[in-house]
């Protein structure tokens, strides 16, 4: 771990919350991304252009990462990465809504080292450097001890839930809540609000490596969909979804469910 590396993303991520939020969330101009790629507000790119300035000038020798900039081969030759998401959560934040995040990190040689999720409105900051736990707000946080499934709480949206997901043809009957941004969805369950999350479609690198740092270091198990530990930095960067939650709870939620079976409608 480089020192200061994590200093340097608590930094930005705060500036990047002053930034989104003196944007009006409902005023701020919006458009849809070609492809149907989601939609982007000017505050995204606002915070992207501070972020990639600020941070390529603190750290010139990595590679970057971003939603919001066009990739290039670049980064694949660096050792480290920037790996950012200037707002996970646009629609949330488009409508005016509390629940949106920033999400920045940095992987080395695929695996992240430190990483953020900032939540501004609602003034949560979780953050991870490798080996040294997991925090929110400065205190310590663990994944929620949970051993059972069935009475486990799963943050996951609803087509997750879908019968052809799951080897006994419908889905185990934990409870179910759902938030729209991914990277807090996975910061909750490292804070032991919940037991664990799941994705199931293709998940974009930016939205899921600081949340998988932030996971493991408060001792949660996260995976992709198949079990497999998620590497960074990939020539295209998704990856096979997420399982993260407790280690009992985890490994319950990986035997239920049915390989190969991705769905691009799940989020």
């Amino acid at each position: 771990m480089v020192p200061d590396d994590l200093t340097l993303l608590i930094d930005a991520a705060q500036e990047a919350g002053r930034i989104a939020t003196s944007f009006s969330g409902k005023d701020a101009r919006r458009w849809d991304k070609p492809e149907g790629a989601g939609p982007v507000t000017e505050a995204d790119l606002a915070v992207n252009d501070m972020l990639e300035a600020d941070l390529k000038a603190a750290r010139p020798d990595y590679g970057w990462l971003s939603e919001e900039t066009e990739d290039n081969s670049d980064r694949l030759g660096k050792e480290r990465v920037f790996i950012i998401d200037p707002i996970d959560g646009t629609r949330s934040f488009a409508e005016g809504s509390n629940t949106w995040a920033h999400a920045l990190a940095i992987a080395d040689k695929g695996r992240v080292v430190a990483g953020v999720i900032y939540l501004p409105k609602r003034d949560l900051l979780y953050s991870a450097a490798l080996g040294q736990g997991a925090f929110l707000n400065g205190n310590p946080i663990t994944v929620r001890p949970k051993d059972d499934l069935i009475s486990s709480e799963i943050l996951a949206a609803r087509p997750n839930l879908a019968a052809y997901h799951w080897t006994s043809g419908e889905a185990p009957e934990f409870g179910r809540a759902y938030r729209p941004s991914l990277a807090y969805r996975m910061a909750l369950v490292a804070q032991g609000r919940y037991d664990g999350m799941l994705t199931l479609r293709p998940s974009w690198e930016w939205d899921i490596a600081a949340g998988d740092l932030i996971l493991n270091e408060a001792g949660a198990v996260c995976t992709d969909r198949t079990g497999s530990t998620l590497i960074f930095n990939n020539p295209h960067p998704q990856l096979d979804g997420v399982i993260a939650a407790s280690p009992n709870v985890h490994a319950q939620l990986y035997a239920a469910l049915k390989p190969g079976t991705n769905d691009l409608r799940s989020a």
